[in-house]
């Protein structure tokens, strides 16, 4: 049975993988979707009916694939207040900013940042500003695990540092 789902899945694999890029938009997240619609066909073989459509049965597990996965990642961006007195979020209409504290602490990991190697502040840099891994793998044209592994040791870096400089103030 199983060999029977593997040689269904290779014969709808280009239509997985379309439809997988059609949901997500983008070229890596659709590939993860199509991996992970891949290992649930192939975990839940024994629950496909012989003589049915598969290429139906695949599309929809790879449909409830995603909406989970979207799902997840709703719930996780949703913050819960659990304060017990709700007085001072909902006291007033009319807020008062005072940026300056945020604007020092800003200031200073900025230049924690330019004190930061070259092979360590370039990938880091371009990823606060919003590029993706494999964007700035191409660009800086090394391996997408040395870019990860970069901009991991640039946070680490600078967590450490800021921790000096909070002590250091205290």
């Amino acid at each position: 049975m199983l060999s029977t789902i593997q040689d269904h899945l290779k014969s709808v694999t280009n239509t997985l993988k379309a439809f997988s890029l059609k949901l997500t938009g983008d070229s890596a997240d659709a590939e993860d979707l199509y991996q992970d619609t891949a290992m649930r066909i192939i975990a839940n073989a024994d629950k496909y009916q012989a003589n049915t459509n598969f290429k139906a049965w695949a599309v929809t597990i790879m449909r409830n694939v995603f909406i989970n996965n979207y799902r997840k990642k709703v719930r996780r961006g949703v913050i819960l207040d659990q304060t017990s007195n709700n007085y001072y979020i909902n006291s007033g209409s009319h807020d008062i900013n005072n940026d300056g504290e945020g604007n020092v602490a800003y200031g200073e990991l900025l230049k924690m940042v330019n004190r930061l190697g070259e092979e360590f502040r370039v990938p880091f840099w371009m990823a606060y500003q919003g590029y993706k891994y494999d964007e700035i793998a191409d660009k800086l044209e090394v391996p997408l695990g040395t870019v990860k592994s970069r901009i991991f040791f640039a946070r680490k870096k600078l967590q450490r540092m800021y921790k000096v400089a909070n002590v250091e103030r205290a």
